[in-house]
């Protein structure tokens, strides 16, 4: 009996599996027919036929019609990912400010809403602004909608294993079990039960870049948010680099200048001190100087340089609120890079700054909701 029941919890999670892996190759390669997936995933045609009606069912896809070519003979039925019925909630958590977003599973934009909290409080505060700013925003969902997934982006690291947020700097909170005291929270709610993930603000930033319009041509993708802080995301063959203990993409501690100016963790010359917004503060509230920008400028295209060189990604993205800077920020950047490019003889990284804007972080927090209930075992 045992034996059955083992048997029967393999096949589960087999099928379970499939069907991830159906969904994600559609995310890859959107409008495939089921002759096509058989074909890519490697399953029977009938196999992929039973598990898409499943998936067209459950509001996980859809059928398209096809366009007249001419051919003669039935013409294969296009799957894609359905983006009107299943949805995703989003939450950046900032500094004395929360943005949630709710989007498809394709990473448009349904709603979105904004709220502040008190710093000086205790982290119950944030977690109230969190909650009310999901549940308005997930009031707007139609009666034929259901929200899946809620992913938080938070500012810090977020070690996976233990569900805490293990430091977050500049809020000084350490080890906060900031996922069940949301969940907590919600008990009772519209939003009671729904599955919480929650990952540091750069990376969702960069699974949001992947996760959103995915293409092999930026794998590695490499993404450097640039705020308060700096903090960067990697994405390597689909899976998100977060390291033992959640700490990975911690780059604005990285020293840049030895001796230089005193950074926020007690070291000097961090990048963070470097090219962080208080590097560029003015003393009177004045929008920052013109040289303090370009220097950053620098500082952040030494930053890409050293990154590219350990990691060699195919794309690097540019996040965060100094990218409002625009050409006074990034002129500098590009020439750093391109100055250490021909120095070496490579062609300089691939530079872009990020389709999602001031909502990098929120789009991203819903893109790791999806990317965790669509690849459940990986980090």
């Amino acid at each position: 009996m045992l034996m059955k029941a083992e048997s029967t919890s393999g096949q589960a999670q087999l099928k379970r599996a499939n069907r991830m892996t159906l969904i994600r190759q559609l995310r890859v390669q959107p409008g495939q027919s089921r002759v096509d997936l058989a074909h890519a995933i490697g399953l029977t045609k009938s196999t992929v036929s039973a598990l898409a009606r499943e998936l067209i069912d459950e509001g996980w896809l859809v059928e398209r019609e096809v366009l007249v070519t001419g051919d003669i003979g039935r013409r294969p039925t296009p799957l894609f990912i359905d983006p009107t019925r299943l949805l995703l909630l989003g939450a950046q958590v900032g500094i004395g400010h929360v943005r949630v977003v709710l989007t498809s599973l394709t990473g448009e934009i349904l709603s979105a809403r904004s709220a502040t909290y008190d710093t000086e409080l205790e982290v119950e505060a944030c977690i109230l602004a969190v909650t009310r700013t999901l549940l308005a925003v997930a009031a707007r969902c139609g009666e034929a909608q259901r929200i899946i997934g809620i992913g938080l982006g938070l500012p810090g690291g977020v070690d996976q294993a233990s569900d805490q947020l293990v430091f977050a700097p500049h809020l000084h909170w350490h080890h906060v079990p900031f996922g069940a005291l949301l969940r907590a929270a919600l008990r009772g709610t519209a939003l009671s039960g729904a599955p919480v993930f929650m990952q540091n603000d750069a990376d969702v930033a960069a699974l949001g870049e992947s996760e959103f319009n995915p293409s092999p041509m930026a794998d590695p993708l490499l993404l450097v948010l640039v705020g308060e802080g700096v903090g960067a995301g990697l994405v390597v063959g689909g899976r998100l680099l977060t390291g033992a203990r959640g700490l990975a993409g911690e780059v604005g501690h990285m020293v840049l200048q030895i001796d230089g100016p005193l950074c926020s963790c007690g070291r000097r010359g961090c990048a963070e001190a470097l090219i962080g917004s208080r590097a560029l503060l003015q003393p009177d509230g004045q929008a920052p100087a013109p040289a303090a920008v370009a220097k950053a400028g620098e500082y952040l295209g030494v930053l890409l340089q050293n990154l590219a060189v350990a990691y060699d990604p195919a794309c690097i993205v540019l996040g965060g609120p100094a990218v409002a800077l625009g050409d006074a920020l990034l002129g500098p950047v590009r020439a750093t890079l391109q100055q250490y490019a021909q120095a070496a003889r490579l062609p300089e990284p691939m530079l872009r700054v990020s389709r999602f804007g001031a909502d990098a972080i929120a789009v991203g927090a819903a893109a790791l909701a999806g990317y965790r209930l669509t690849q459940p075992a990986l980090p």
